[in-house]
């Protein structure tokens, strides 16, 4: 890493108030082992989950939880699991698309690129995307949980107080 990379990542804050939501017409919280791996991995990073759901993949739905979580002010950021692939069913990453005020290409792209890595082609069914609303930094995520243990690991964590300080400065 850069000395001017790690300057940056240094001035970020420790912990982040996060709402987690997960899409599904089947999982609850009992069965959501994707939801909970975000929730154990913000944990141990020492981030703060201050709100987390699972709604069906309904833009109605999905756009209800987005404004819970966007009028909590402790939210610096949502991370969403499912409803990104390519059924008729996944309308996730469109609903919350139409939201964002500053897309974050980057994301979507490197969570590919490594997703490639372990499962080959099938990758490209993956619309994980990212954005921002305002100053509130979104990212999806596909609904397995080996997805999001990559998305969190290799991305996320190592990166959203950095992407949280970049999207709240003034």
């Amino acid at each position: 890493m850069s000395d001017s990379v790690a300057e940056h990542k240094s001035a970020a804050k420790a912990s982040i108030g996060v709402a987690v939501l997960t899409v599904s017409d089947t999982r609850t919280l009992e069965t959501d082992t994707s939801g909970a791996t975000i929730v154990q991995l913000l944990a141990e990073a020492g981030h703060d989950v201050r709100l987390r759901r699972i709604v069906p993949d309904e833009p109605a739905e999905i756009l209800s939880f987005l404004e819970d979580a966007l009028a909590d002010t402790t939210v610096a950021a949502v991370l969403v699991t499912g409803g990104t692939g390519i059924s008729p069913r996944d309308r996730t990453a469109e609903t919350l698309e139409a939201r964002f005020t500053r897309p974050i290409p980057g994301y979507g792209e490197l969570f590919r690129y490594l997703s490639y890595q372990e499962i080959g082609p099938a990758c490209i069914l993956s619309r994980g995307t990212g954005g921002m609303i305002g100053p509130v930094v979104v990212l999806l995520m596909p609904g397995s949980r080996n997805a999001v243990t990559l998305a969190m690991t290799k991305i996320i964590l190592p990166e959203l107080p950095h992407l949280v300080r970049e999207a709240t400065k003034s």
